[in-house]
């Protein structure tokens, strides 16, 4: 009884953290069109310098996809001031660290660095929105490096292709279709000038955002970032936005034969973009169905009935639209049909009973724990400012966005229970081992 009072009081501490404790920035465009927003946090001697372009694989045509991907890789080749091969390895002699992330609305690059070592930062990410090192030579060694990719995470990880086949089907007709991984035919088939051209469509200052965020001085590092950004050109090609329009979803069925052991459920429906009211409900309705070893799915699917060793829900939210998936590894003996049919009930559970307020109040301090942890360093800083301006247009909300998750209501999770998650509008995928595949005579085919 004490501990489970101390976790309430320790919950309680931090959603009041949350709510009190206020991220101060400045933002600001340059003549450019580049956007700057700067958070100052003089407690530790870490800056956090970060980038986002506002281009995933949503922006692809048909024909070039994974482009978006393939250039998240590409900008680390180097610049006519970098030698090729040298961006990790400056960054890092420095005590620094960075990396890159693609998604299908937006690519992002950062950089942690000692705080001295800020103007580096700026001057490495300038080089590459000015003048990246783009020639037969780094696509062709990036062309391997994202094989190499593709295959350790999808071709070879077992269920590692369930996205792709979710989104080819949730999101036929759409910029959504394909994942941002896209496809090497497409990669193959582009000539040098088609990579130039991406670039100079959307690796321009008017597309994107430079977030920092730590141990700097605001006036200090506006003439910094004006130094190396100021002079820029910038872009003047037009920068496609897709208009997504979704088709509604049949009752959707199909078998995906994988190397895997254990049979896999996975089940899609259509849910309401990032941002919007329903957003949140169902973000909130995910950490009720999967979020820690109470939650519906772990303690009824995996502990009682022992039917998976997994079972869980993702909420994909994108920019103009969202996916909501839930899926179950089944147990050993369980067949796919039992284990659709235990996720089924949990989820009619959720429209058809109330929620009581103890569980609802566990809910609520997850989500408040969540967010205090999403903004507990100047990396998550940044990339939540950058998030909140480009997806919203109010980096604000970093610190109020949690007054929106607060306003959602038990009856409002039940009510997006009810409009989004209908079985006779998803997408249900059945993973089967290879050796449950049968050739066309009726045989198995048999491991090789």
């Amino acid at each position: 009884m004490r501990k489970t009072l101390s976790l309430i009081c320790t919950f309680a501490l931090l959603g009041a953290f949350a709510q009190e404790k206020r991220i101060d920035f400045v933002e600001y465009d340059l003549d450019n069109g580049l956007h700057v927003i700067l958070h100052q946090d003089n407690s530790t001697p870490i800056v956090n310098v970060s980038v986002l372009y506002h281009v995933g694989s949503k922006n692809e045509p048909e024909g070039r996809t994974g482009f978006a991907h393939f250039f998240e890789h590409l900008m680390f080749e180097g610049s006519p001031n970098i030698p090729r091969g040298q961006f990790f390895k400056i960054i890092e002699s420095a005590g620094g660290q960075l990396n890159a992330n693609t998604s299908n609305d937006r690519t992002f690059y950062f950089e942690t660095l000692p705080s001295h070592q800020l103007e580096l930062g700026l001057y490495m990410e300038s080089e590459r929105m000015l003048h990246a090192t783009i020639d037969s030579t780094g696509v062709a060694t990036q062309k391997e490096v994202v094989k190499e990719e593709k295959r350790l995470r999808v071709d070879n990880q077992p269920y590692g292709s369930v996205v792709a086949e979710m989104f080819s089907r949730v999101f036929e007709g759409t910029s959504y279709e394909w994942t941002p991984i896209g496809s090497f035919e497409d990669i193959d088939a582009a000539t040098d000038e088609d990579f130039e051209d991406f670039f100079a469509t959307f690796y321009v200052p008017n597309n994107a955002t430079l977030s920092i965020a730590g141990d700097i001085e605001i006036d200090e590092t506006k003439k910094l970032v004006e130094m190396y950004f100021g002079e820029i050109p910038k872009g003047t090609k037009d920068i496609p936005r897709p208009d997504v329009k979704m088709k509604d979803l049949g009752d959707v069925q199909a078998e995906v034969f994988d190397n895997i052991q254990l049979p896999g459920v996975f089940q899609a429906y259509q849910m309401a973009e990032q941002g919007s009211d329903d957003y949140y409900a169902m973000t909130m309705l995910t950490t009720l169905l999967s979020g820690g070893q109470s939650s519906r799915f772990q303690k009824s699917i995996v502990d009682d009935q022992q039917l998976a060793v997994a079972a869980a829900s993702i909420p994909f939210a994108l920019e103009d639209a969202g996916v909501f998936i839930s899926y179950g590894i089944a147990n050993m003996g369980t067949s796919p049909e039992a284990l659709s049919t235990a996720m089924d009930v949990e989820i009619e559970r959720v429209k058809n009973e109330p929620i009581d307020d103890k569980e609802f109040q566990k809910l609520r301090n997850q989500i408040e724990n969540q967010f205090v942890s999403s903004n507990g360093s100047v990396r998550g800083i940044a990339e939540s400012l950058a998030n909140y301006h480009v997806y919203f247009g109010d980096a604000n909300l970093i610190n109020n966005e949690l007054q929106r998750y607060m306003a959602v209501t038990k009856e409002d999770l039940q009510r997006v229970a009810k409009k989004y998650l209908d079985p006779e509008k998803r997408v249900e995928l059945v993973y089967l081992p290879k050796s449950a595949q049968k050739q066309p005579d009726g045989e198995k085919i048999e491991d090789q």
